[in-house]
């Protein structure tokens, strides 16, 4: 753990002010046995809209943080919890029923569920902050002395509300955004030392960017590909690969110049490999001038994996580490975020939290706080040596964030900084496998009613007793997309595993009826054995 003042005590702005008040109940917040709170969640997905739209079924991601109803299990708390449109009941019946030694109706009668009633496309800070009315309702529920906010991510918006309100945000300042995007993450791992793939600066044109791409294969004349990724892009969906190998005549070793180099990259645009489905070159340039862009080098490898480790940094200034995870990637280059497994292998999983504490000091420095997390793509160089270079650094809850508190608040366990592992309070390790794209067409048309049927027949449940099981997520996707989210918890890697297998056996057995094709399942992607190789 590493302490940072992260404040002089002579704050002026009022959303900082307001956040300073999150040091004097931070004991609460923290999730102690006698806390007191009242905790209110607005899951608003503040993102550029135009690349939220990239991801299937993003309407109902405002479900990822319906973790948070486990804060219930203390008798004291008290929650709110916001969204666009009215979340299924049955949905919420199933978190509550997850809560250990808590009556049912003790946890509902301590939530409050509120809706905008507004499916527009719009961010929900927004949808609340035009309603007059719901935010005088919010603000009267809330005993704002013993309140604080939590968000997906922050923008002017969150901070308009957390003002409007007179709730403390838990979430860094909007204005600290910047750090948390592609070539903000690339300024802090230069600072902290962190090693990084070489690559550019910010450029706003598809000219820059041709520039920007050959100084790049001017200083690494031996790259094979490069990696465009829009500075705001989400979830490796805003990524595209370009291959230099078609135009290997222009490589500064031989006899082209840098302007027929720059000009053969450019007339490769139009060709480049997008990670999104249907993504455009005339779309991407154009988002290029809105958004930025950068230029990297691809990391390759026979055997690569892409680590990351996840931290906060508290109101008192304290950073710590709280998880490390091997994510699971698909698409076209294996860029785009599935899932992840826990915890990451044990070869590099305490180097993994060494480089996160050295990113979190730096964020701390200029005045972070709450959750970080930092992307790796680690290349084994044989002899049990595995090269990191750090991708991006996430200013906000990610793939990652909900599987491990569903962990940490059903088991009320701890991690272990000594082992990268955690512990429930039986002192049994645990280990999961989550995702947020088990996805099938065959799923489509299956109600939030029917998915509680098949968990019960077939007892898929997380059971409480034993701490092993599934705990479901974004259960509204499945209808319309066939899209569903999951965490398996198994005490041992291969119980982990079959857990997850058994789900997806079942439910394909429950949907054999239908007559349609199949998309690839969560197991068929970059890693068909999750486990595989790896050590505990």
């Amino acid at each position: 753990m590493q302490i940072v003042n992260i404040s002089d005590g002579k704050e002026t702005d009022p959303f900082r002010l307001l956040q300073s008040t999150l040091r004097d109940r931070w004991q609460n917040i923290e999730g102690s046995t006698n806390s007191d709170v009242d905790i209110l969640v607005v899951p608003s997905l503040s993102i550029d809209q135009r690349e939220l739209r990239k991801v299937e079924g993003y309407e109902h991601y405002e479900e990822r943080l319906l973790f948070s109803l486990i804060r219930l299990w203390n008798p004291r708390n008290r929650l709110i919890y916001v969204t666009s449109v009215p979340l299924h009941p049955s949905i919420i019946d199933y978190y509550l029923q997850l809560l250990p030694g808590i009556p049912f109706s003790h946890a509902r009668n301590r939530l409050l569920l509120l809706s905008t009633y507004d499916s527009s496309l719009k961010p929900l800070s927004q949808k609340i902050l035009e309603r007059p009315r719901l935010l005088n309702r919010i603000r009267q529920a809330l005993r704002l002395d013993k309140s604080f906010m939590i968000c997906y991510n922050t923008t002017s918006l969150e901070s308009e509300l957390s003002l409007k309100l007179g709730v403390p945000l838990y979430a860094a300042d909007p204005k600290l955004q910047i750090w948390g995007t592609k070539s903000g993450s690339r300024e802090i791992f230069a600072e902290s030392g962190v090693p990084h793939p070489d690559g550019s600066q910010r450029v706003w044109s598809a000219e820059d960017l041709a520039q920007a791409a050959a100084e790049l294969w001017e200083r690494q004349p031996t790259l094979k590909r490069m990696v465009v990724k829009l500075n705001e892009g989400i979830s490796g969906e805003g990524n595209a690969l370009l291959d230099l190998r078609p135009i290997a005549e222009f490589a500064p070793d031989g006899n082209s110049s840098h302007a027929q180099r720059v000009a053969a990259i450019s007339d490769c645009f139009p060709k480049l490999r997008f990670q999104a489905k249907q993504e455009t070159w005339e779309n991407f340039s154009e988002r290029i001038t809105e958004l930025g862009a950068i230029v990297e080098a691809f990391v390759e490898g026979e055997i690569k994996r892409s680590p990351s480790v996840q931290g906060r940094i508290t109101p008192l200034g304290e950073v710590e580490i709280l998880s490390t995870h091997d994510q699971i990637l698909g698409g076209p280059d294996g860029q785009i975020y599935l899932g992840c497994r826990f915890p990451a292998d044990k070869a590099y999983r305490i180097q993994l939290q060494q480089l996160g504490l050295k990113v979190g000091r730096k964020l701390a420095e200029k005045g972070a706080l709450e959750r970080f997390g930092v992307d790796f793509i680690a290349v084994d160089r044989g002899n049990g040596e595995w090269d990191f270079q750090a991708i991006e650094i996430n200013l906000r809850k990610g793939g990652t964030t909900h599987p491990f508190m569903t962990l940490k608040l059903l088991t009320n366990g701890r991690y272990d900084l000594s082992t990268g592992l955690f512990y429930s309070q039986q002192g049994r390790p645990k280990y999961y496998i989550a995702t947020d794209n088990l996805h099938k067409e065959r799923y489509q048309g299956l109600l939030p009613n029917d998915l509680m049927d098949i968990i019960a027949q077939h007892r898929l449940h997380f059971d409480t007793g034993t701490e092993t099981g599934t705990v479901f997520h974004l259960m509204g996707c499945l209808s319309q997309f066939g899209k569903l989210g999951l965490t398996s918890i198994g005490d041992s890697p291969q119980q982990a595993e079959e857990i997850y297998n058994k789900v997806v056996k079942v439910l394909d057995e429950e949907t054999s009826g239908n007559n349609s094709s199949n998309f690839p399942s969560f197991s068929e992607y970059t890693f068909p054995t999750i486990w595989d190789g790896f050590s505990c």
